[in-house]
Formats: structure tokens, C-alpha cells, sequence
């Protein structure tokens, strides 16, 4: 019955985005990371992120799976384009802790991502933003 579906709270666990250095492309680029605040391990992590627009252009589908994120760490996921910013952006990320499934969504509202914006984040040595 639907009365007996947990669905337990993401808590500790956060999508972040940073400006820093690429030292590939020498220039100053947009990441988009995941950060585990909390005390547990995260395993087999997929995330999902795409964007859309109100004019209804959309960007890319793009998946990235990883099989444990250490409690306490940040893990680089995708480099996100300037030209996005103007999107939607959604990030719909899954995992589990024991035998518990997580899910939860992360947006970034279009033009919310600007240094304007950044606040101190958890975990990491570097302002950013920290989504929803």
C-alpha cells in the first residue's frame, strides 16, 4: 500500500556548482560536482543532468554513474557551458547508503549561476553555488 513506502530524505548530500581554473583549456571554466557531507559512504551514484528552455530548446541528456563516493569528499562530475546558464537546469541524482535508495532533484533556475551567487561550501575549500 502507499501508506507503507518510505521514502527517505536526502540529507548531507548536495549539487554544487564552481567557477576554478581548467588547466587543459587554460581557461577559467563552470563544474558542476557532488558533495557527500555526510558521515556515509554513497554507492553506485548515478546522476542525470539536462537543461531546458522556456523557448523549448533543450540541451543534452548527459549520465554519469560512480560506484562509491567517499563520506566527506567532493567528486568532479561535468563541466557545465556558460551558454546554459539561460536553462533550466535539472540534475536528478540517485544512490544508496546501505540498502536504502535515495533520489532527489537539483535545479538551477536560469540565470542563477553568476559569482554574484557563490556562498562557502561544505566539504570543499572554494566558494560556489550550492542548488536546490
Amino acid at each position: 500500500m502507499k501508506k507503507d513506502i518510505i521514502i527517505p530524505v536526502v540529507k548531507d548530500v548536495y549539487i554544487a556548482i564552481v567557477k576554478e581554473w581548467n588547466k587543459d583549456f587554460t581557461s577559467h571554466d563552470w563544474f558542476v560536482y557532488l558533495i557527500n557531507d555526510s558521515l556515509d559512504p554513497l554507492e553506485s551514484v548515478m546522476i542525470m543532468s539536462r537543461g531546458k528552455h522556456k523557448d523549448g530548446r533543450k540541451t543534452s541528456t548527459f549520465r554519469h554513474a560512480f560506484k562509491l563516493i567517499d563520506a566527506k569528499t567532493a567528486m568532479k562530475v561535468e563541466l557545465i557551458m556558460e551558454e546554459v546558464f539561460a536553462f533550466e537546469n535539472e540534475f536528478v541524482l540517485t544512490y544508496f547508503i546501505g540498502s536504502t535508495l535515495y533520489d532527489q532533484v537539483y535545479t538551477a533556475a536560469p540565470f542563477s549561476i553568476s559569482e554574484e551567487a557563490f556562498k562557502k561550501l561544505p566539504v570543499m575549500d572554494q566558494d560556489g553555488i550550492l542548488l536546490k
